[in-house]
């Protein structure tokens, strides 16, 4: 223990960073209102220990549920568990999705209100039921479901992804569930870890603009006052979860304090500066010390920093993983202290109520200060408030006849078009034309399992298919488009039945029998990829695509038939032997319940390509690389006596993809040439549709800056817009830059714009500028 002492004190000495100039705090994050916070006063001087202490504490539903009435009658409470958890130690929240399925929105009600009636009750004090709704309505049966967080990344469309988050919200109430677990922001910089695929991407940016999008989808203008429609974010992991070492979940990160500050939290900042109420901590271990007992990351930086008195929830079971697991604690009753000390305000703990009582124990014995416990507690009081659970713990949820809309599918079918991505269409293949005889192969080819990925009805996924068979695998979808008696299934390769996370197995391949049905085909469609899996379970030791699949694509390929790749996978898998044997190449990634529909769609010209690819797709297993690397990544052959080099050979680039038509970028200018930190810059540019047919195009806004006391990125996306052209139409884009955007973390941990030259890009156009004087801001955040 004295040893974690030292190394936590050292981390915030070392960095310097996380005082505010002159000690004063900065400009609340949400403005608070007095009326709530009378509120939480009142509460405080009545409440006794043991009833603070519960409203720190969230317990799994499993704990309160009945397994053997609920397979008679459904899901049901139990209620003498219910009674202890709530009436004994005034737990004050619940999570998780009952019977590990997701539920029909009237049984969220019933359970709900079953709960919220014995905490009014007992305590006074609704309870907060929070649930992983990461892409649409994952856990609300009927409900609409949206694309993965990759996919909405790929799309580059702000008003999309609030829009998503808004319907997200307005379901997920629908099931009086008032807080979701959602958006992600971690950023997906590791194709080889399990969760890539929850995020927007590997950029920070991207990250930060979407996660604000999602923000004001789900809470609404006032984040003090949550309307009907809305429910509560909880941004999530913080951070720097994405980039473990090994490569797999839940393991060790090394990340710079000058990355972590500039890119991991750049997501996090930005959210919170819209109004994000609460924050899901990063169930890893930085630099050695676990993300859950860092008090200069959750307190100085999230807290202090930036003046915000919104809540910090645990992930699962993760202050008694400082025991268990990371041994920075004797015992479970050590780490919670060192937990709640760092800033943790609620513990999801999950199945275990000695919390309640090692933190008792802790303050009784001046372990833990009183001060903490009433911050934390005022935290999630305020919450509640915000949420306005003390005047409505639950609602009539009949007035939510939107729920499952075709006003709502519309919206998730456009979402999936958006977000899937053209990445090779040699001789102009697509789109298919009708009546194209097509074999259909592939274990991806008729799953709703696939094309949805993990968090969705159930935590794997596993359950998609028959939870999911009002809507179309990609089999029925160009069943529908082309019909049925055009489409010759033949998959080849097909998952094993599930069983224990064995997302990976494949069964004895038939690749023979998808051979022989090519003869009776115009061209293959190849719908190649992963299972669904989700975190730790979904861990892998070779990022290479599975050798029956890519042996399927190569015997597909050796009858001479046309073949189109479509990659149906929730992180890019190597397949450098088969792209250049394929026409055509699309990455779906995850496109949701509408992801099918979505396909035939684009391929059959009836809507267009606009994705683009959100992350650096690597071509070679050991050349994993992001769009923003280091100059020293990228430096050809080196000449002399060691003779090495540094390429940086990728499969497909940041931001890359394709489409039905091309557009031509000119007059890329700039309002100011010169500029300091304080100047925005006005950028335009000239985007003309120079094809055939109408689209849609992302242009992004790139920064190079040429030289920097600590090495520079290659380049950097800073602004994005998505328009729509038709043919020969031309439209000027407009986006603003802060001179201040343009500033790094130097190797001192401050935030540096340094006089010097700079360029931007925007298609194939470059123009240059340059900062004219050096600021360094002495505030952690400029």
């Amino acid at each position: 223990m004295k040893n974690f002492k030292k190394l936590a004190l050292a981390s915030v000495l070392c960095t310097g960073v996380c005082l505010t100039a002159g000690g004063q705090k900065p400009a609340p994050a949400i403005p608070s209102d007095p009326v709530i916070e009378a509120h939480i006063q009142k509460w405080l001087k009545k409440m006794t220990l043991e009833e603070k202490i519960g409203q720190m504490c969230e317990i799994t539903i499993d704990v309160v549920s009945d397994f053997e009435a609920s397979k008679k009658n459904g899901f049901t409470l139990n209620p003498a568990m219910l009674d202890t958890v709530i009436g004994k130690y005034k737990v004050g929240s619940l999570l998780n999705v009952p019977l590990s399925v997701a539920q029909k929105k009237e049984k969220w009600a019933e359970a709900i209100k079953q709960i919220q009636d014995l905490s009014m009750k007992e305590i006074g004090i609704p309870c907060i039921y929070g649930v992983d709704q990461i892409h649409g309505t994952t856990y609300t049966l009927d409900g609409t479901m949206f694309p993965q967080g990759i996919n909405m990344g790929a799309a580059f469309n702000r008003e999309l992804t609030e829009k998503a988050a808004a319907i997200s919200a307005y379901e997920t109430k629908a099931g009086c569930i008032p807080w979701t677990y959602a958006p992600v922001v971690d950023l997906g910089r590791d194709p080889r870890w399990s969760r890539m695929w929850e995020n927007y991407g590997e950029d920070c940016y991207v990250n930060a603009e979407m996660g604000k999008a999602s923000v004001r989808g789900f809470q609404g203008s006032d984040p003090n006052h949550i309307g009907e429609y809305n429910v509560a974010a909880c941004m999530k992991h913080y951070m720097g979860y994405g980039v473990p070492v090994s490569g797999k979940d839940r393991t060790p990160s090394s990340i710079s304090r000058s990355d972590m500050r500039e890119k991991h939290f750049a997501p996090f900042l930005a959210a919170i500066r819209q109004g994000a109420l609460s924050v899901m901590v990063n169930s890893g271990v930085d630099n050695g010390i676990p993300f859950h007992a860092n008090r200069e990351l959750l307190t100085e930086w999230l807290k202090e920093d930036l003046n915000w008195d919104g809540m910090i929830v645990t992930d699962w079971a993760d202050i008694n993983n400082l025991c268990t697991r990371d041994h920075i604690a004797a015992t479970k009753k050590e780490a919670v202290k060192i937990a709640i000390n760092a800033g943790i305000d609620m513990s999801m703990v999950p199945y275990e109520v000695s919390f309640c009582d090692y933190l008792k124990e802790l303050v009784q014995e001046g372990e833990v200060p009183m001060s903490r416990i009433d911050d934390a507690v005022a935290r999630v009081l305020r919450l509640k408030y915000r949420l306005g659970l003390f005047e409505n713990p639950y609602w009539d949820i009949k007035k939510y006849n939107k729920f499952g809309s075709e006003e709502f599918a519309r919206v998730a079918l456009q979402a999936a078009e958006e977000s899937e991505v053209l990445l090779k269409n040699e001789g102009n293949i697509l789109p298919l034309a009708k009546g194209t005889k097509i074999l259909l192969a592939g274990p991806n080819a008729n799953s709703m399992r696939c094309l949805n990925g993990g968090w969705s009805y159930s935590w794997q996924g596993h359950l998609a298919d028959q939870c999911a068979g009002a809507y179309n695998t990609i089999y029925e979808s160009l069943c529908n488009k082309y019909g049925k008696e055009n489409i010759i299934y033949e998959p080849g390769v097909t998952y094993a039945p599930y069983k224990n996370d064995n997302w990976w197995e494949e069964n004895q391949p038939e690749i023979e029998k998808s051979v022989a049905a090519a003869s009776r085909a115009d061209v293959i469609i190849a719908c190649i990829g992963e299972n669904s899996y989700c975190e730790t379970p979904g861990n892998l030791t070779n990022l290479t695509m599975s050798e029956n699949q890519r042996n399927l694509v190569k015997a597909l390929a050796a009858t001479g038939k046309p073949v189109i790749l479509i990659l149906n996978q929730g992180r890019p898998r190597i397949i450098n032997d088969i792209v250049p044997l394929a026409k055509a190449v699309i990455n779906v990634m995850l496109p949701g319940n509408y992801g099918g529909d979505a396909l035939a769609n684009l391929l059959a010209g009836d809507a267009n390509f606009s994705g683009k690819m959100p992350f650096t797709y690597p071509k070679y297993i050991n050349a994993l690389a992001n769009y923003d690397y280091k100059p020293c990544e990228n430096m050809g052959q080196m000449g002399g006596n060691y003779n090495y080099d540094s390429v940086m050979d990728v499969q497909w680039e940041f931001g890359f993809g394709l489409s039905y038509t091309t557009y031509s970028y000119s007059n890329l200018k700039v309002d100011k040439t010169s500029f300091t930190a304080d100047d925005v810059l006005t950028v335009s540019v000239d985007v003309t549709n120079t094809g055939k047919v109408a689209g849609k195009e992302s242009v992004l806004l790139y920064s190079k800056d040429l030289v920097a006391s600590s090495t520079p990125d290659n380049i950097r996306l800073r602004n994005f817009e998505k328009i729509e052209l038709n043919p020969g139409e031309t439209k000027t884009v407009t986006m603003q830059l802060k001179g201040s955007d343009l500033a790094f973390v130097g190797y001192d941990g401050k935030w540096r714009l340094e006089k010097g030259d700079f360029k931007l890009k925007c298609g194939n156009q470059w123009t240059d500028i340059q900062c004219s004087e050096t600021k360094i801001w002495d505030t952690p955040n400029k």
